[in-house]
C-alpha cells in the first residue's frame, strides 16, 4: 500500500476524477463567460464578436455603479453579521459547559432552511399588510414613529436584504470559531492567565493570533460569498424599489435572462470574478506574515536544489 501511495501515477489517477469534474462545473463556465464578454448575443441566432464593446458600456453604466456601491454595503453588513457576531457567540460557548451542542443545533439550523423559506420569513417580519413582528414590536416599546415599509422605503431597503444573507450563517462560522478556538493548546492559554492576562488579552494576544488561518479562512469564505449575494436580495425586492437594493449579481441576471443581453451580462459575470480574485489576494497578503514569507521561499529553494539534484543525477 505505501509504494502505492508512493506512485506519482497513482496519485493522477485518484485525482482525475475530481479535477475532470471540477474543470467542466467550474473553469468551463468560466472561460465560456469571458469568451462570451467579447460578444454580442441575445440567446438565439449567431454570436458576433464587439472586442471590448460590452466593458466600455459597463464602466458608463450608472446602474452597475449603483449596483457596485451597494454590494460594498451588502457585503458590510453580511461580514459584521456573520463574522463578528458568530465569534462573539463561539467565544461564549467556550465559557459554557452544558448545552453547548444543543445551542449549536439551534444557531446552525438557518444554514439549512431552504432560501425561499428563509425569504418568506423576513417579508412576513417586514410586511405592513398585515403588520409584521418588527413594526408590533416598535409600537408596543412607543417607538412607533418608527414603524415603516422596510422594503419599500429607499432607506432601510438594502440593510432589510443583507440582513437575512448575515442571521442565516452567522450560526455556521460559530461552529467553525468554536472548534478552532476548543482546539488550542489549553496550556498556552493557562500560562498566560498565569502571567496576569485578562479575558479579553487572551483572546485579542492569544487565542485569535493562533487561529489566524481559520479568520483568513472564513473571512474569504464570507466576502467571496457577499459578492456573489444574489438569491434573497433577488427574492425579497429583485433590486427595487428602482435600483436601491440592485446588486451586481442581480443586475447581471437581469441583463443576461431580462433583456437578453447575454454578452454584456458575461462581462458583469467577469467582473464579479475579477473582483472576487482581487479580494483573496489582498487578504492572503494581509494575513501573510513575514515567518510565512521566509519559510515559502526556502521551500521554494530546497524544491529548486532537488530539482537540480536529479537533474545532475541525471546527467551522469
Amino acid at each position: 500500500m505505501s509504494g502505492v501511495l508512493r506512485d506519482k501515477k497513482a496519485y493522477a489517477v485518484f485525482l482525475l476524477p475530481a479535477l475532470l469534474f471540477y474543470l467542466f462545473s467550474v473553469f468551463y463556465p468560466i472561460e465560456e463567460s469571458i469568451r462570451l464578454s467579447f460578444m454580442k448575443w441575445g440567446g438565439l441566432g449567431p454570436k458576433k464578436f464587439v472586442g471590448l464593446r460590452n466593458y466600455i458600456k459597463l464602466f458608463k453604466d450608472s446602474v452597475f455603479y449603483t449596483a457596485f456601491f451597494n454590494n460594498l454595503v451588502y457585503l458590510v453588513i453580511v461580514v459584521a453579521m456573520q463574522l463578528l457576531i458568530g465569534l462573539l457567540f463561539a467565544v461564549l460557548l467556550t465559557y459554557l459547559t452544558r448545552g453547548v451542542t444543543l445551542i449549536k443545533t439551534l444557531y446552525y439550523v438557518p444554514c439549512i432552511i431552504t432560501t425561499v423559506a428563509v425569504t418568506q420569513l423576513f417579508r412576513s417580519m417586514y410586511a405592513t399588510q398585515p403588520e409584521g413582528i418588527i413594526n408590533k414590536l416598535l409600537r408596543v416599546v412607543g417607538l412607533g414613529s418608527l414603524a415603516t415599509s422596510w422594503l419599500t422605503n429607499v432607506k432601510t431597503v438594502l440593510a432589510c436584504v443583507s440582513i437575512p444573507e448575515g442571521w442565516r450563517y452567522t450560526g455556521m462560522y460559530m461552529v467553525i470559531f468554536y472548534a478552532a478556538l476548543i482546539s488550542l493548546d489549553p496550556e498556552v492559554t493557562e500560562a498566560a492567565r498565569m502571567d496576569g492576562a485578562n479575558a479579553w488579552q487572551l483572546l485579542t494576544r492569544i487565542k485569535l493570533p493562533m487561529i489566524r488561518e481559520v479568520l483568513l479562512l472564513t473571512l474569504t469564505m464570507v466576502l467571496t460569498g457577499a459578492l456573489r449575494g444574489f438569491d434573497i436580495p433577488f427574492i425579497l425586492t429583485n433590486g427595487g424599489p428602482g435600483n436601491v437594493s440592485e446588486l451586481m449579481s442581480t443586475y447581471m441576471y437581469k441583463k443576461a435572462f431580462g433583456s437578453n443581453q447575454f454578452g454584456y451580462g458575461s462581462a458583469i459575470a467577469v467582473f464579479i470574478i475579477l473582483e472576487s480574485m482581487l479580494v483573496v489576494g489582498i487578504l492572503n497578503y494581509i494575513f501573510t506574515t513575514d515567518e510565512d514569507r521566509e519559510e515559502r521561499e526556502n521551500m521554494r529553494r530546497q524544491r529548486r536544489a532537488r530539482r537540480e539534484k536529479r537533474r545532475a543525477g541525471g546527467r551522469a
